[in-house]
């Protein structure tokens, strides 16, 4: 059978594969290596964007996409049937949470204000000191899976408490449910955006979300851009009332124009959390795994069901 990967890199970090196994480089979906044809397990370009999914037509063997992604949002319901989608969950764990305590402490810090100072060189002690600070905060994280559990153990040495969401409850590990948001928002600090994208979490940061937190809190998303409503957030953020952390916004890439540009109480990153030098390797690693596993006729784990 015949694999197709996006990165010449791939093929090194795959370790060893079966017998009968060939792995091709398809680095640009206009040029196909070989026949499409025998191509069985395809692993698309990591954020690969809406063209890449018509590549599927022209797959008629294809049994199975890898992605590169933790989230599998651009791609569900997209998938031809007896294909199976599997998606990277674990890969980003570390690289999304370094950067979800990143945006907390420099949102907390002031370090937004204080880079932008700096290119004034201005000393700006007297307007950014005193800054808030993490230590005591209360941390509400919504999406309690394993990038979930990343950011808990990373921020627990900050002397925070915390509270889990996930979509079902939990309640052996304390986690609640999502439908017991509006009691919790009331009592979080900093909320933590950590779910896929689906049906049922898009939008789910609405006017309601957003006023059931308290003055000056801090949201932080490193989700999908969709799962918050631009307006909404907008509009809250313009009163000053909160503050936000974006990694990820809707539309995506934001355009030049847009009023979030502009908001000094929002920190924002170009989708970067988990474009990371360690990626490659561990992303990879997955879909050795896979692909061994697959040629030897067993269970695939990280199967798309549902959306998640």
């Amino acid at each position: 059978m015949k694999v197709w990967i996006p990165h010449p890199a791939g093929r090194s970090l795959l370790g060893e594969m079966p017998p009968g196994v060939t792995v091709e480089l398809l680095a640009d979906p206009a040029r196909l290596p070989s026949s499409p044809a025998g191509v069985r397990f395809w692993v698309p370009p990591f954020l690969a964007g809406p063209d890449a999914g018509a590549l599927l037509a022209e797959l008629p063997d294809l049994e199975v996409v890898q992605l590169l992604s933790a989230g599998a949002d651009a791609w569900v319901g997209r998938i031809p049937d007896g294909v199976t989608l599997c998606d990277a969950r674990g890969v980003h764990d570390s690289a999304t949470a370094e950067w979800v305590v990143a945006a907390i402490l420099s949102a907390l810090r002031g370090f937004g204000p204080m880079a932008r100072a700096q290119g004034r060189r201005e000393w700006a002690y007297d307007e950014v000191a005193p800054t808030d600070e993490l230590a005591g905060k209360r941390v509400l994280i919504v999406g309690a899976g394993s990038i979930g559990a990343a950011v808990r153990a990373r921020l627990a040495p900050f002397e925070v408490s915390f509270t889990l969401v996930a979509r079902t409850p939990r309640p052996a590990e304390e986690v609640h449910g999502v439908d017991e948001l509006p009691a919790l928002l009331p009592e979080a600090d900093i909320v933590v955006l950590l779910v896929p994208l689906t049906e049922q979490t898009r939008g789910l940061v609405d006017e309601k979300f957003l006023a059931a937190m308290p003055d000056g809190a801090l949201l932080v998303n490193a989700a999908r851009g969709p799962v918050a409503r631009t307006p909404a957030l907008v509009a809250e953020l313009a009163s000053g009332r909160l503050r936000a952390a974006l990694d990820v916004t809707d539309p995506e890439p934001l355009p030049a124009d847009h009023p979030l540009w502009e908001l000094p109480n929002v920190l924002l990153t170009p989708h970067v959390a988990g474009s990371v030098r360690g990626l490659l390797p561990r992303a990879y690693r997955l879909v050795g795994e896979q692909v061994r596993r697959f040629a030897a006729g067993e269970p695939l784990t990280n199967r798309v069901v549902d959306g998640y």
